[in-house]
């Protein structure tokens, strides 16, 4: 491997503050100010916090909403019926 071309590799903890979910894992992703956090084996390593982890995105978590997609298509047919041409009808 070439000297300098390649990103520092460090580990890093991963914060999702919406529901206190937190893990420690290896990125090269630079951690934004100088926050740090103590895990649990007593060392203090820098944080990159979340909008949306695994822990709150709707889909991991199963409460996502089901979009009643019928009831829309069939308001923007009515919304919209008056703009149909003549041939199409």
């Amino acid at each position: 491997m070439k000297d300098g071309i390649h990103p520092e590799y460090n580990e890093v903890i991963f914060f999702d503050a919406s529901v206190d979910f937190k893990f420690l894992t290896r990125s090269t992703i630079k951690a934004k100010g100088s926050e740090t956090m103590k895990w649990t084996d007593g060392k203090d390593y820098p944080v990159v916090r979340l909008d949306v982890s695994s822990e709150s995105h709707p889909f991991y978590t199963g409460k996502q909403k089901i979009v009643d997609t019928a009831g829309r298509i069939e308001k923007f047919r009515s919304k919209y019926s008056m703009y149909t041409s003549k041939s199409e009808s």
